[in-house]
């Protein structure tokens, strides 16, 4: 298993080999801005990226992912230590250059690009895929309300989700724009889960003095998820860092997600998050 930090700014796009991940996550990160984490299990593509550098969320919120090999480019010097420490298999740029390149017809820091096969082959021993909590079924949970559209606004960056029925899959949407694949055409989520959880300050920062937030991603809390064209309301639990994420619908049984790619959107309760039916 591989799990790789994507940029998500305009100058990123297209994204390249997004479409194969597994699931998607999209963390804040210092001024209002976001990042990806992007969970590739199932299927490699042959190059993703933009890669870009890692954060202080991401150490928990990989770890229920037993010990993957994780890719990055760049870490603030006070993080490397705890990034060190943790239960991944670092194959960042920094650790080692082999399996990266810059595609020099993109500017940089937008153009370092990695190659999934040779990355894994540096940690032979990784996590293959593992039960993270998730439950998936073609069938469509009963009850939902009608929800064809979503959006939730950081301070500096955006995520829309729109239903295409002709698809089966949400539209995906990046800071006001259509979120674009090198491969053609655009990114879809087949699940959408908004997860709310609690946003406090790391004691870590960037070089132009904003704070980095740190997502508590363990615990309990309030969500929803979106399939097909509807929403429903969940609680989600992970007990340790070493636990999967469960959501759970109102009978207090797991909501099964869409079979097919997952984007996990991770907001505090002051994230204006926004659901329209049509």
């Amino acid at each position: 298993m591989l799990i790789v930090k994507i940029d998500n700014t305009r100058p990123a796009q297209p994204h390249i080999g997004l479409r194969s991940a597994d699931v998607v996550y999209i963390e804040e990160v210092e001024g209002g801005l976001t990042r990806i984490a992007a969970v590739f299990a199932t299927s490699m593509p042959p190059v993703v990226g933009p890669v870009r550098s890692a954060r202080i969320t991401d150490i928990s919120l990989v770890a229920q992912y037993g010990r993957p090999a994780f890719a990055y480019s760049g870490a603030q010097r006070k993080l490397k230590p705890a990034l060190a420490a943790a239960s991944f298999y670092d194959v960042s740029d920094d650790a080692g250059g082999k399996g990266y390149y810059r595609d020099h017809s993109r500017r940089a820091p937008y153009n370092l690009l990695g190659k999934p096969a040779v990355l894994l082959a540096r940690a032979p021993k990784a996590s293959s895929a593992a039960d993270v909590g998730f439950v998936f079924s073609d069938v469509v949970p009963v009850g939902g309300r009608a929800a064809t559209k979503m959006r939730a606004a950081w301070l500096s960056s955006s995520a829309g989700f729109a239903w295409n029925a002709s698809k089966n899959a949400y539209q995906v949407s990046l800071n006001g724009r259509p979120a674009r694949a090198a491969e053609g055409g655009g990114q879809y989520a087949t699940t959408v889960v908004v997860q709310y959880v609690r946003v406090q300050d790391s004691g870590y920062g960037d070089k132009f003095g904003e704070k980095t937030p740190l997502s508590i991603t363990t615990g309990a809390g309030k969500g929803a998820v979106l399939r097909g064209g509807k929403s429903w309301p969940v609680t989600w639990s992970r007990p340790a860092e070493t636990s999967g994420t469960r959501f759970l619908g109102a009978n207090g049984q797991p909501l099964p997600f869409g079979v097919g790619q997952v984007w996990v959107l991770l907001v505090n309760k002051k994230t204006p998050v926004s659901f329209r039916s049509s």
